[in-house]
């Protein structure tokens, strides 16, 4: 269990792993990424009950899946940074033969990687079959996932969304980044969303709300309430209210970051903004 001094330091080192990792190759998602720094961070420092020593069966232990795949920098670097694999592979981002590819996948062994997911809208399919799995071996571990909300226009998820709800998957705590900007512009100006909370609700999920998503006592506060509703009978939705960008001011307040690279200048910038707390890889 970190603290909050413990945990700020992580994030400050985490956002310098991203910033590096996408520059390096001149091409990343770092935006959405950084968007989710505390929430990841959180989830695998304070949150889940998780073994570094990984196992794909993961039996006894919580589960996450990223469904949002382009968003690989921040959780190569949270899962190098929990001790699943060594920080020097970071390095390795997106080079040829690299296992941290740039969208993550199975097929290359690393170690924290449950599935593929440069495909979006398919990840809640998959954790609802974990969720089940876990009901079945009578194993009472939290199955969690991460979505854009951009993600959400794609249709499998609103079957995924209704089944969950329609076989009581009461296990799953499925979070969205709801910083409400996608690749092309503004969710509203691509396809948009409406009301979200209340097409979840709709669909017969409890849904909760954190407008402060980049704050890390709100992020702890929000994953604790949604654990105490698991095992109710619904599956929980989160919709966590974040920054693209967040932590390197330059790239915040526009969807311009979801994938684009900093320079040489705006790398120096976006490292000043965030101390060296862990060491560089």
């Amino acid at each position: 269990m970190q603290n909050i001094t413990d945990l700020n330091n992580i994030i400050s080192q985490i956002r310098r792993d991203i910033v590096r990792m996408v520059h390096a190759n001149n091409s990343g998602h770092p935006g959405g990424s950084l968007g989710c720094t505390e929430f990841l961070t959180v989830l695998y420092f304070q949150v889940m009950n998780h073994n570094p020593e990984f196992k794909l069966d993961g039996i006894g232990e919580d589960l996450f899946f990223l469904s949002n795949g382009h968003i690989s920098p921040v959780f190569y670097s949270v899962l190098a940074r929990s001790g699943y694999f060594n920080i020097a592979e970071l390095s390795t981002f997106r080079k040829l033969n690299s296992r941290l590819q740039g969208h993550p996948t199975t097929h290359e062994g690393l170690e924290g990687v449950r599935i593929a997911s440069g495909s979006l809208g398919q990840g809640l399919s998959v954790a609802i079959g974990a969720a089940t799995t876990k009901k079945l071996n009578n194993d009472d571990s939290i199955i969690y996932t991460l979505h854009g909300d951009g993600e959400l226009q794609e249709g499998q998820n609103w079957e995924a969304i209704m089944y969950a709800a329609g076989n009581k998957v009461d296990n799953l705590i499925a979070t969205i980044d709801y910083n409400q900007k996608q690749i092309d512009g503004s969710i509203d100006e691509v396809l948009p969303m409406g009301d979200l909370k209340a097409k979840l609700e709709a669909f017969d999920w409890l849904v909760l709300e954190e407008k402060e998503g980049n704050n890390i006592k709100a992020v702890i506060n929000i994953l604790a309430t949604a654990k105490a509703e698991t095992g109710k009978g619904k599956p929980v939705a989160i919709i966590l209210h974040t920054e693209m960008g967040n932590g390197v001011d330059y790239m915040m307040g526009t969807h311009k970051w979801h994938g684009s690279a900093p320079n040489d200048e705006q790398l120096a910038n976006a490292l000043a903004q965030n101390p060296e707390t862990l060491g560089d890889y």
